[in-house]
């Protein structure tokens, strides 16, 4: 896309809605089916790589039977019409020329180029002809034959480092450093006389940040090496580039730079997670990034999983000298199945910036992301994305997210445009400190109890164990626990069905309830017995339905889990009862499937 080009207008939601509905032709619903399934998005047909519904929503707000697509409105539209798009041929045609020459730079041999000229032209027809794929995937299997082919790791490994090497020295010249620290006092006409020191310090601030800014679009500093000898009136006229889009005035709230009005930057601490895009271009994000944390904030930086084209990838940010030096104090996670806990942990460490991989070789496709990056994803306050193509991504649909996303890219006349698209009004978070205040909550009700002389007693039982049957077993649990209560005198029963509110996910509820656990309160933890959901059946003068036969506390993903915990905390607290089936059978759940309440091998059966 060149500079300043006009993004596509996303569809409204009628408009998608008119394109494809779902029941209203087999046909057509096979078709869309299908187009899932060929572009490997589809988890219960590619499970090792695309990610669970539950993962996707934790970044992407979709309503009951939607799916999210990692495309354009218009590409989607192109794909689900079958009707031979010129729109979509031509993007076919842009991947096709991209690898062509790619293999015309990069292979010498006139026979070896010719052989993989024909089997990328045998491949490209194959995975065009229904026009069921997006050109981006065509684009990374096309990509991926080159590489398994020629075995070359990296065929833009030079060029990258190029840029990284240009993008350091233009910073580093003194022509630069004395640019971006000198103040003229038209650069402070927006203070008044009565203004503060410190009034004027976040003026400077703002005047600094948004000259940091002005490089972030300016590709002769990385693509060219004429930005190192520029001289200081230079880079004074990059500093004159206007901001333009819909983001301005919301992108410098969030960072605390509204104005310069007092009180503006205070308590504005943000976690913040910066996708890298550009090689040599990430060069000056990590010095835009440097300059936020000083502001106070946290930055976690997505890079690319390995190569794809010349975007920074997370191999070039270990190993490219350059970029390595930039980052040399920044924590690396490298673990691409980070756990909520483990990662709550590093967000609250002392690192103020970090790097990982999105587990992906695309510009964004969230549906092939990885279980770390969907964590980070909804755990940070807002997402920065950079460039064209990830500005394609996440504006050119109809698609909301579950955090306020901005896009910095170059606009019209060499502008700065920030675009923004803010969180979807129904989307519920809750941060891990939402969650320790209602850990706190409840363990004070404990305390409580104990002062009396009541017994605590911790009810562990199956919520969302059973695929659909939520809201049952909630029932089931608090029928029973009013059953004990009624059977029990002085006795504190917490029921978790009370405190499950629409919007938690396993996560959440697995955080919250750990505190809790761990509290040193709980005089008996009761486990879910068989026995104990008949008895609740045969409350509610039911007979119990198949589905419910012979399941108990061990069934429960989430239980196992608290069985070890509390195993853990009886170590600590050894007049502590356990109630329940025998500690061995727990052992048969595992590990969630992200955002799922059951075991993530049970998939297939709830698929069905």
């Amino acid at each position: 896309m060149k500079a300043g080009e006009n993004h596509l207008e996303p569809m409204k939601p009628e408009e998608v809605n008119a394109i494809y509905q779902p029941g209203k032709s087999p046909d057509m619903d096979a078709w869309y089916n299908a187009f899932f399934i060929e572009n490997h998005l589809d988890y219960f047909t590619n499970p090792d790589h695309a990610s669970t519904p539950e993962q996707v929503r934790f970044m992407v707000y979709t309503k009951e039977n939607e799916r999210y697509y990692p495309c354009s409105d218009q590409m989607f539209k192109a794909i689900i019409s079958k009707n031979r798009s010129a729109f979509l041929q031509k993007k076919y045609n842009e991947v096709f020329q991209r690898v062509l020459a790619l293999i015309s730079s990069q292979i010498e041999d006139p026979w070896e180029k010719d052989f993989l000229e024909s089997l990328i032209i045998i491949k490209f027809k194959h995975e065009t002809q229904d026009e069921i794929m997006i050109p981006s995937r065509v684009e990374k299997r096309l990509m991926g034959m080159f590489l398994r082919r020629t075995q070359i790791e990296d065929p833009y490994a030079h060029e990258k480092e190029l840029r990284n090497v240009r993008a350091h020295n233009a910073l580093c010249s003194s022509a630069f450093i004395q640019a971006v620290n000198k103040i003229v006092q038209s650069d402070l006409d927006e203070l008044r006389s009565s203004q503060t020191l410190t009034d004027i310090k976040k003026c400077v601030e703002t005047i600094e940040l948004k000259r940091l800014m002005t490089l972030a679009v300016e590709k002769r500093l990385w693509e060219t090496p004429e930005a190192e000898n520029y001289d200081e009136e230079q880079f004074k006229q990059i500093f004159k580039k206007p901001f333009t889009g819909n983001g301005v005035d919301h992108f410098f709230k969030f960072l605390g730079i509204s104005g310069v009005e007092p009180g503006d930057n205070q308590n504005n601490s943000k976690k913040i997670l910066w996708l890298a895009d550009e090689s040599g271009e990430v060069i000056v994000d990590i010095a835009i990034i440097s300059f936020l944390e000083k502001m106070g904030h946290k930055i976690i930086i997505a890079f690319k999983e390995g190569s794809l084209y010349t975007k920074a990838d997370f191999f070039d940010a270990q190993e490219d000298e350059t970029l390595k030096k930039a980052l040399e104090n920044v924590y690396l996670i490298k673990d691409v199945n980070l756990g909520k806990n483990d990662l709550i942990s590093i967000l609250r460490s002392d690192h103020n910036v970090m790097i990982f991989s999105d587990g992906t070789r695309e510009n964004v496709n969230l549906i092939l992301a990885s279980t770390t990056f969907a964590r980070v994803f909804k755990e940070v306050d807002g997402v920065i994305s950079r460039g064209h193509d990830q500005n394609r991504r996440f504006f050119d649909s109809h698609f909301q997210f579950t955090q306020d996303v901005y896009n910095i890219s170059e606009g019209p006349d060499a502008s700065v445009r920030i675009s923004f698209k803010p969180i979807h009004p129904e989307v519920k978070k809750f941060s891990y400190k939402d969650l320790e205040n209602k850990a706190d909550s409840i363990i004070s009700k404990m305390k409580s109890a104990k002062k009396i002389g009541m017994t605590v007693m911790f009810y562990s039982g199956i919520i969302g164990s059973i695929p659909g049957k939520v809201e049952i077993a909630k029932k089931l649990m608090s029928i029973f626990v009013q059953h004990l209560s009624e059977e029990s005198t002085e006795t504190f029963i917490i029921n978790p069905s009370h405190y499950f509110e629409e919007g938690m996910d396993a996560d959440d509820l697995m955080y919250m309830w750990e505190i809790v656990q761990r509290s040193g309160y709980i005089d008996i933890w009761r486990f879910q017995t068989y026995e104990d959901i008949a008895m609740a059946f045969k409350l509610m003068d039911l007979k119990v339905p198949p589905e419910w036969v012979g399941k108990d506390a061990t069934f429960s993903t989430g239980c196992t889990k608290e069985m070890k915990i509390a195993l853990d905390v009886l170590q600590k607290h050894h007049e502590m009862q356990i109630i329940g089936p025998s500690r061995e059978k727990f052992m048969r759940r595992d590990e969630y499937g992200v955002g799922k309440l059951y075991d993530k091998r049970l998939a297939d059966a709830c698929s069905i």
